[in-house]
């Protein structure tokens, strides 16, 4: 808002701290357009052998640790692990959340069987990189996963979802189950785990997120 050349001086110190009390709002505005395509899964019945089969792969939540067949693999994982680490730094300042966040995201994407660019681009797309990210419709977390899952194939506890790496393993286990249903159509995955089965708005963000994850 902009003060007119009759207002008084009243008039225009009022204007203009309304206008500074609406900036808040709108940067709280700009800041959330990057989770324009955050959406969250549909609950959807599960046969018995499906429901124990992913409560299985969400159970065990070890620390993340990475064993490699040599010496050259190793190698190959700190490259990544430092590159990825440049790209992730306008996002997590903090060098130690940094390797946390990418260790373990880099081990729940090959315990799933997915690509890692692919999950990190999902991640930016849907909550930005934000730990504590909660959709419109409840979705929660790194990988926005709905509440109701850790009713279906967890224990219940949906505050475990703001976990880092009970989120990754959930968000990476249920997407896996996306893929298998869609019979390795990542495309219709990618919408199924967004709620948005067949639209290409979400899948195309997600592959556009991911060129700057590829390494």
């Amino acid at each position: 808002m902009t003060a007119r050349a009759e207002d008084g001086p009243g008039e225009s110190t009022l204007s203009r701290r309304n206008w500074l009390r609406s900036v808040p709002v709108l940067a709280g505005s700009l800041f959330f357009q990057e989770q324009s395509w955050a959406g969250g899964q549909l609950e959807e019945p599960l046969a018995d052998s499906v429901r124990t089969a992913l409560g299985a792969a969400i159970a065990n939540s070890a620390p993340p640790v990475p064993t490699f067949a040599s010496t050259e693999a190793r190698l190959a994982y700190l490259r990544w692990l430092s590159g990825m680490s440049d790209r992730l730094y306008g996002r997590k300042k903090s060098f130690g959340e940094r390797i946390e966040f990418l260790q373990t995201v880099w081990y729940e994407t090959r315990r799933a069987g997915l690509d890692t660019s692919l999950v990190l681009g999902l991640i930016q797309v849907e909550s930005a990189f934000r730990k504590f990210a909660v959709s419109s419709v409840g979705a929660r977390g790194y990988m926005q996963v709905m509440p109701f899952w850790t009713r279906v194939i967890g224990d219940g506890d949906a505050g475990k979802l703001f976990h880092m790496q009970t989120n990754l393993r959930f968000g990476c286990v249920i997407l896996r189950h996306y893929l298998e249903r869609e019979r390795g159509d990542l495309f219709m995955a990618l919408g199924r785990y967004n709620g948005s089965r067949g639209k290409p708005q979400y899948p195309n963000a997600v592959f556009g997120a991911q060129k700057k994850w590829s390494f």
